[in-house]
């Protein structure tokens, strides 16, 4: 494909994109950067469409059709009824999946199988099959209730909806259609006979019963469901052995229909030939609000364009596809990312020398350590493929969009930027010390973590300085003793202005991620942050698996 095409093919993307998230106050800068594109900029990357907020209408599959038959062979022209029963309608679940990162895959409107109709000589339709979604790690479910104008209607509803404007024969006529099945021929006489009257109050009493138990559930117990975990499967102890292993199916939300009834159901002693079966029962249908909350232990939080998708890479080794640019608002949607860290403390993520994380070649660059770095703080790792056996620990980090002022007030990316961060174990502030104030741009991301979610702030462990080549004394004086006073005045701001949420100092830490500088130190302090937090968890709640046993298909209860 050609260059020029792939480009405008991309900016046609980020306009779209931006203008269905209606941020065409704060995008603009995207817009007039994206003319870069076609000269020097990275187009090495596919984006794909982020979506965290859903709600999706789900319907179970329907139960098949009974059937109304009689048994015929030599000899015996009038059998007896053999009409087969319906199959149940595949229920619908949901399953937390560690390897999804958005929602955009989810359709809004999902429908399960549906069962088979029975048939002659008492065969049994097939049950639908189950319906999984598979939903990102960090995903709440929600129900939305009655009265939501986004619910969609219940399978009762959508009844009386198509019944409305219908006198009452024709609504009559139109309720007997959706749940009776008559032998040919037999429809207007089956009507009048006092057996089916019966067999018609009896179903529209199981109809009431099964109803109210819905309302009742609604009422009691709503949908809500949260997935900060992975589900994990157990073999119960007394299964035969070579049995065969059924994965899970996660979470239950909407259950198939009831298959219909074959006419040997309705067989009596005063109606020795019933000519009529039931209809399938429509399956539970309910509106779910999917939101996703990115799991990360390490959220970055930072201004855009402060350097955050290229620490990213450069702490991954290129694994995380973070988009790199000159421009600001080049990270649109959040990044995760996985930091390998080996016994000796280096890490799987080091580039080779004259090279720049996100696989730009540079002029080369001595390896000097910046200035006040510790001895070993700008080692380089060494080849990632030791790191299978050499790892000792691992955890995960999170690029987020750039943060600007207001966006506690869902301004730019927002709410979508601050959800991503809500379930951090510990959270980095990224400031680019080249800026003229980085100081300034700390007080604006701890007010808009404040203002979104009071305490949010007290997560933040470390203030990474960004861009801090110019301490490894390679510029003019003048530049490098700047440099060097906007670090000391950025160390003295945070210690009177900033502490975690045990009261404790902030770490302050220059780096170069361009260059792969001092980023062992980084890493280190990331390490200690997240083994501390998760040991403060295992403290205060055990760690609680859902362990579920291999659920079967269910049959139908005849």
């Amino acid at each position: 494909m050609p260059r020029s095409t792939y480009t405008e093919r991309q900016i046609l993307r980020l306009q779209s994109l931006l203008y269905h998230q209606k941020k065409t106050k704060v995008y603009a800068t995207v817009f007039a950067a994206a003319g870069e594109l076609n000269g020097n900029g990275n187009n090495d990357l596919q984006g794909q469409t982020f979506l965290d907020n859903l709600i999706v209408s789900i319907r179970a599959g329907s139960g098949g059709d009974g059937c109304a038959a009689f048994h015929r062979e030599k000899f015996v022209p009038f059998g007896p009824p053999s009409g087969g029963n319906g199959g149940r309608g595949g229920d619908v679940y949901i399953l937390p999946t560690p390897h999804l990162t958005t929602l955009s895959s989810i359709s809004k409107k999902i429908h399960g199988n549906s069962g088979g109709n029975g048939k002659g000589t008492w065969q049994n339709g097939k049950n639908g099959e189950p319906l999984v979604i598979r939903v990102p790690l960090g995903t709440i479910v929600r129900e939305i209730p009655r009265g939501d104008s986004r619910r969609s209607k219940d399978e009762w509803e959508a009844e009386e909806e198509s019944l409305e404007g219908m006198n009452s024969d024709d609504r009559l006529k139109k309720m007997r259609d959706n749940r009776w099945v008559h032998y040919p021929q037999f429809g207007e006489s089956n009507i009048t006979r006092d057996s089916f009257k019966d067999a018609e109050k009896a179903l529209y009493r199981q109809e009431r019963e099964r109803r109210l138990a819905r309302r009742q559930r609604e009422l009691e117990a709503p949908i809500y469901l949260d997935f900060d975990k992975d589900m994990e499967w157990s073999r119960p102890v007394d299964a035969p052995l070579g049995a065969r292993h059924r994965e899970t199916l996660g979470h239950l939300v909407a259950s198939g229909g009831t298959g219909g009834l074959g006419n040997p159901h309705f067989l009596s002693q005063l109606n020795r030939a019933p000519k009529f079966a039931t209809r399938g029962q429509p399956g539970e249908r309910i509106t779910l609000a999917l939101e996703l909350k990115i799991l990360s232990d390490v959220g970055f939080v930072g201004m855009p364009n402060a350097g955050k998708s290229t620490l990213l890479r450069a702490l991954t080794g290129g694994r995380a596809k973070s988009e790199v640019a000159s421009y600001a608002f080049t990270t649109l949607n959040p990044v995760v990312g996985i930091v390998r860290v080996a016994a000796d403390g280096t890490f799987e993520g080091g580039v080779k020398e004259g090279q720049v994380a996100g696989s730009m070649l540079v002029r080369s660059r001595g390896t000097k350590p910046l200035s006040g770095m510790r001895p070993c703080a700008s080692t380089l790792t060494a080849g990632g493929y030791h790191f299978d056996l050499a790892e000792t620990f691992r955890f995960t980090i999170a690029d987020n969009p750039g943060l600007i002022s207001d966006s506690s007030e869902n301004v730019g990316l927002g709410h979508s930027f601050l959800r991503s961060m809500e379930r951090s174990l510990a959270l980095a502030y990224i400031v680019d010390l080249s800026s003229p104030a980085p100081w300034d741009e700390l007080l604006v991301l701890r007010e808009e973590l404040e203002k979104y979610q009071p305490g949010m702030s007290r997560k933040a462990r470390i203030v990474i300085a960004n861009k801090a080549d110019l301490l490894g004394g390679d510029g003019d004086d003048a530049a490098v003793a700047e440099a060097k006073a906007k670090l000391r005045r950025l160390e003295e701001f945070v210690a009177e202005k900033l502490v975690t949420g045990e009261g404790r100092l902030l770490d302050v830490v220059p780096v170069s991620a361009k260059f792969s500088q001092n980023l062992t130190r980084v890493v280190g302090l990331m390490k200690t942050y997240v083994q501390e937090a998760r040991d403060r968890l295992l403290v205060q709640r055990p760690k609680e698996l859902d362990v579920l046993q291999p659920r079967p298909l269910l049959d139908a209860p005849w």
